[in-house]
């Protein structure tokens, strides 16, 4: 960061301590404690029921506008008799609760009145069940769980769905046709006492739910997430995040909730740490980032996630309305991205606007985790570290780096890892090493050569990483990084092709608000129109052109390129709904296109 002061805020000190192996693996960690965590996360709701009765966990948009709350005295009751209704409903580990909404106060309370029962929920990606393509995807978590009930807020959307693929078992809705068990006639189902039988019964080893990896090489596959993992996850999490313990946070947050980012971090550091978090209906795209816009308009969070893309769409909103770059900074504390590689343009734009507008810096930073790692593993908490860092492992985690094919392999091993997948015994056992470090299949390079106390980058996953005709193997992950931001901003990430071939190309996923401003009335043009304009094709052309000149090597130039204009299919699995790019699903669907780089198609972009 610059000479620009820092926004006062209170984060870990880690302290490091690495060794060498013989075999050239390293082992990392951060001394201390982990601090101390409950036994099950009901424990902290209970808690703050107690301690703040009347303090807002959670709030939704009503249909007047205004924000429908519940306070965190309400979430006990609530969850206590959801928990009995389940019960009765004869729920329980072999018979998991489904959900098939997105983001809700309702949604929320079924996931934690059946946790506080000591019944595993699983909230599906809810593609799967909006299109007869994802029904596929939706028999095989069936298959895997065997619910013994399904929840939908509104089951209109999801009828298809429900009658093709859980027609046998009870359905529980807000609204909407074919619903069993009323919502409202759940939250007054008697208190016997037997939830808070079946609570007390749970401890660390309890499956508290289970989240679905993304499913684009095959079968989605049922991660378990203990108690233990998601209670020590938070611990983690809180010693990382110091000041909530002064300043209980407030979020305003978006992605889905099947997803552990989102579903377990920042769900979870609410109700750790006693905070409130207000569901954002909005998303960054172009269709809905102006609800995004209008709550962040009326909540100030104190720490704010974004994707990349998401961020430069709110810089495009601030830099022309100050009242609302006033409101989004007022409490801010820290701002992390995640998703896809943030640009150094979009990292300076946001670090000037928080000057601008406070006359400070904001600390903005990254870290990494897994579904299986639920997720927070690593972090980086150094404010001179470069954009990318994902910083060094928490408390209670171990990294272990082990040398595969010139580049560091990751693995981790602690109490917040998973102990598998749900009735894959094959699958969990190839998951983990001998010594039972799970196998991330990702690689990490050091910031700086041999010092770990420096942190880290990601530096790909290794089943995306080719050899050219030549031998060379090329590193995609970092390529992608590096050619993102030489692009600055007019792509917001690109798919790497060229294996076995002499020299590399790639597809563009385009960044529409940054080409339209490229081209006179941009705006009013089709995707394809812009993407082939002259202004456009010229721009990029030069900016590639720039990059490839000092970029090195054959492996890390593209000397041709091509946009994307027909949208990243969800259901084909080339983008996750948090907009995570699938490198291999692009290229397997899209054989054609990757194909035409090396032709003379005149969508081709030479640089």
């Amino acid at each position: 960061m610059s000479d620009i002061p820092l926004r006062e805020v209170s984060l870990w000190q880690a302290d490091l301590a690495w060794e060498t192996r013989d075999d050239g693996s390293m082992l990392i960690w951060q001394t201390g404690k982990l601090p101390d965590y409950p036994d099950r996360l009901s424990d902290r709701i209970v808690h703050w029921a107690r301690a703040t009765p009347d303090t807002t966990w959670m709030a939704e948009r009503a249909d007047d506008g205004g924000w429908t709350r519940v306070s965190y005295g309400e979430l006990l009751g609530h969850i206590k008799a959801i928990g009995q209704g389940l019960l009765t409903l004869g729920l329980g580990v072999e018979r998991p609760l489904v959900i098939l909404s997105g983001n809700s106060v309702a949604h929320a309370l079924m996931a934690l009145g059946a946790q506080y029962a000591g019944i595993p929920s699983s909230a599906v990606a809810p593609a799967y069940a909006l299109v007869p393509q994802g029904f596929e995807k939706l028999h095989a978590v069936r298959a895997q769980i065997t619910p013994g009930a399904v929840f939908a807020e509104d089951t209109g959307a999801f009828a298809p769905a429900l009658h093709a693929v859980f027609a046998d078992l009870p359905v529980i809705g807000c609204k909407g046709p074919g619903i069993t068990h009323d919502w409202q006639t759940l939250l007054a189902t008697p208190d016997t006492q037997a939830a808070e039988r079946a609570n007390a019964a749970t401890g660390p080893d309890t499956v508290a739910k289970f989240l679905f990896t993304s499913g684009t090489t095959g079968a989605p596959k049922a991660v378990i997430q203990t108690q233990r993992m998601l209670c020590s996850n938070m611990a983690m999490a809180a010693d990382c995040f110091a000041y909530f313990a002064d300043e209980p946070p407030v979020f305003l947050d978006w992605p889905p909730w099947n997803h552990v980012a989102s579903g377990n971090k920042v769900f979870n550091m609410t109700l750790y740490n006693g905070g409130t978090f207000y569901i954002d209906a909005g998303k960054p795209t172009p269709g809905l980032i102006g609800e995004t816009i209008r709550n962040l308009r009326e909540i100030s969070p104190t720490w704010y996630f974004n994707v990349p893309a998401g961020f430069e769409m709110l810089i495009e909103a601030m830099k022309a309305d100050a009242a609302l770059a006033e409101n989004f900074f007022r409490d801010l504390k820290l701002m992390m991205y995640a998703g896809a590689v943030m640009a150094a343009h979009t990292w300076q734009d946001l670090q000037k606007l928080a000057q601008d507008t406070t006359g400070s810096q904001v600390f903005l930073t990254n870290g990494f985790g897994s579904t299986e790692t639920a997720p927070f593993a690593l972090f980086n908490t150094d404010p001179a570290a470069a954009p990318g860092n994902i910083g060094v492992p928490a408390k209670g985690i171990v990294l272990k780096l082990v040398p595969n094919g010139g580049k560091w392999e990751a693995r981790l091993k602690g109490p917040s890892i998973t102990p598998g997948y749900w009735r894959d015994p094959d699958l969990s056992a190839q998951a983990f090493d001998d010594e039972g470090y799970y196998k991330l299949g990702d690689a990490f390079r050091f910031a700086e050569d041999g010092n770990p106390a420096k942190g880290f980058f990601f530096d790909g996953r290794l089943a995306e990483n080719f050899k050219m005709s030549t031998g060379t193997w090329v590193g995609v992950g970092a390529l992608r990084a590096a050619v993102t931001n030489a692009l600055q901003g007019t792509a917001r990430d690109v798919v790497v092709v060229g294996e076995g071939r002499a020299e590399l190309g790639g597809l563009l996923v385009p960044f529409r608000p940054a080409l339209t401003r490229l081209v006179p009335d941009g705006d009013a043009l089709s995707d394809a129109d812009l993407c082939a304009h002259p202004a456009v094709r010229d721009h990029v052309a030069g900016l590639l052109a720039a990059y490839n000149a000092t970029a090195g090597g054959a492996s890390l130039r593209l000397p041709r390129v091509m946009f994307l204009t027909d949208p990243l299919d969800l259901d084909r699995g080339e983008v996750t709904d948090k907009g995570s790019v699938n490198q291999r699903a692009v290229l397997a669907n899209r054989a054609d296109l990757a194909e035409a780089l090396y032709g003379d198609d005149l969508r081709v972009i030479h640089g």
